[in-house]
């Protein structure tokens, strides 16, 4: 665990930029690779890459300073655009980059149910990359596990500071491995007839309940209301939102929407 990789003269390279990068690389190009084998949108994925990563960087770390770390942010404001240092939320992020896309997918007349549900596996995907940035870092961890199992982080991160030489639940590397099941799931899930929207609305229930039970076992800061952290109300919120939105394509008149594998199928046939 290193959170500098190596230095460019006095210039850090910080282990957490590197993997956060991959995770946006990764879902980038795994978007592209669904959209491209689908035959419709990879001419946008790049552009929407580059914008959605910008802006859910952006909303990450509001999301961070005001919901989970203002206590002290109010005291170092200067300290809110060094992001490169950590401290990212993933709801906050995916927040603002799902409203990059939608005024970028609008302007251009794209049929975003469909895009949302042909991308959906991607973005998690690079979600479980981007957790590794955390473990690095010493970031996102977990509370002590009372035994010998856990990890033990370096004497220069904020786990060790938090809680010293202690072995903490592995809250992050379990994140990053059911962000890989829910990706196994919903490219499961999208081979069947579906609903438009369905597949994005699933991935985010499962993350959500993900997140949610997850939370119980994060130890970088405290519950807000009814003994519930802040990133488990959020995900309760989203839960149920994304189950009515679920539940609503499924009963809504339009017709439902061709998996990708058949997709191409069907083109040859008619050749």
């Amino acid at each position: 665990m290193h959170q500098y990789l190596f230095f460019i003269g006095s210039f850090p390279i910080r282990s957490y930029g590197l993997f956060f990068a991959m995770g946006i690389i990764t879902g980038g190009l795994l978007a592209y690779y669904f959209t491209r084998k689908a035959e419709r949108y990879s001419e946008y994925i790049w552009d929407l890459t580059v914008y959605c990563g910008l802006w859910g960087i952006i909303g990450g770390r509001l999301w961070d300073v005001f919901f989970f770390d203002w206590d002290y942010y109010q005291d170092h404001l200067l300290e809110i655009p060094f992001v490169w240092q950590g401290g990212m939320a993933i709801q906050g992020g995916l927040l603002f980059g799902i409203l990059a896309a939608l005024y970028y997918l609008r302007k251009r007349h794209v049929d975003i149910l469909d895009f949302a549900d042909l991308v959906a596996p991607a973005i998690v995907m690079g979600q479980s990359v981007g957790r590794m940035a955390n473990l690095m870092n010493g970031d996102a961890f977990g509370h002590p596990t009372g035994g010998s199992f856990g990890i033990l982080y370096p004497e220069t991160t904020l786990a060790y500071h938090t809680y010293g030489a202690q072995p903490l639940w592995p809250a992050e590397i379990w994140e990053g491995q059911i962000d890989v099941l829910i990706f196994v799931v919903l490219l499961a899930y999208s081979l069947r007839s579906h609903a438009k929207g369905q597949v994005f609305a699933l991935y985010i229930m499962l993350y959500s309940l993900a997140r949610f039970g997850l939370e119980f076992l994060r130890g970088d800061y405290g519950t807000l209301l009814w003994g519930l952290k802040s990133a488990q109300l959020t995900a309760l919120i989203a839960f149920f939102a994304a189950l009515s939105a679920f539940v609503y394509f499924a009963y809504r008149k339009p017709q439902k929407a061709i998996p990708p594998a058949l997709t191409k199928a069907s083109k040859r046939n008619k050749k």
